[in-house]
């Protein structure tokens, strides 16, 4: 059985003791939690990360029966002001050490773009980004080993590391247990791919599934502004999950599987019907 969960800022704004009661009831087993985002009323910097506040946020959701299947840390290892990288070195190794303080095994990252707005360039897809890119991953993920935490990256269409392809070369040259890959179907789409986005994903799939470590589920429509495709709550768009779900359920038992781009209203809905649907499938 896939471990459905919640990316935690998309739930209710409320205290986390009064949160995390309602996020079980809506049936998910597990959250991804991105601290900044998600518990606004406590510091996240690296100072602030303590093995007391671990200890306190551990007995929390284990008393509600919760997983943290991951902490998101999305900073930008491209970014080229050196200040910044310094900063963000010193947030990705308080999160790995975090994560192991928490029993949580796993820190996520995108793979960011050569500039200070983190935003998508042209840039974004030569080999000097990604070289970049792939120099800056490496220190981290040798955090991450000392740590006993995967490090997991999501490719991303419109970042350095935005297709199957890619992201197999940076998993090779790394050539660590300890780099995995957070699998999110939806970011991997542009305008460009998308009318033949089951393609994507068995590529994805070949390329990439022995270390996909943790799947994201969301949907996505056409707009006529930002990027053309807009990210909205598994169910709402699109997608068909019929070939991921049937992948995960022959090869990744009990894999983490967390909705993102929900609202409070629908997110009990978008994960009841991904439920019914991996339910159905033989294999």
């Amino acid at each position: 059985m896939i471990q459905f969960g919640l990316r935690l800022h998309d739930a209710e704004k409320m205290s986390l003791p009064e949160l995390l009661p309602i996020v079980k009831g809506k049936g998910f087993s597990c959250v991804h939690l991105a601290l900044s985002k998600a518990l606004k009323e406590y510091p996240c910097t690296p100072a602030a990360l303590t093995p007391g506040y671990a200890n306190y946020l551990r007995h929390l959701f284990e008393k509600n029966g919760l997983d943290i299947a991951v902490i998101g840390n999305y900073l930008n290892l491209a970014n080229p002001d050196e200040e910044y990288m310094k900063n963000a070195r010193e947030k990705y190794y308080a999160h790995i050490r975090f994560a192991s303080l928490l029993g949580c095994g796993m820190v996520g990252t995108e793979t960011g773009a050569p500039n200070l707005e983190y935003k998508f360039c042209p840039e974004c897809r030569t080999e000097k980004a990604l070289s970049t890119f792939v120099k800056e991953l490496k220190g981290v993920v040798k955090c991450a080993e000392n740590y006993g935490v995967t490090l997991a990256i999501e490719p991303v269409a419109r970042h350095i590391v935005w297709g199957p392809k890619v992201c197999r070369k940076v998993l090779d040259e790394v050539g660590s247990y300890n780099l995995q890959v957070l699998f999110d179907p939806v970011n991997m789409l542009d305008l460009d791919n998308v009318d033949h986005r089951d393609e994507v994903f068995q590529e994805a799939i070949e390329l990439l599934g022995p270390d996909i470590a943790m799947v994201h589920f969301k949907d996505f429509i056409r707009v006529d502004e930002g990027y053309g495709l807009k990210s909205v709550g598994a169910g709402t768009g699109e997608m068909d999950y019929t070939a991921i779900l049937t992948y995960l359920k022959k090869e990744k038992p009990f894999v983490y599987a967390t909705l993102e781009n929900t609202t409070p209203e629908n997110a009990a809905w978008c994960v009841e019907q991904l439920k019914n649907q991996y339910d159905r499938i033989e294999v």
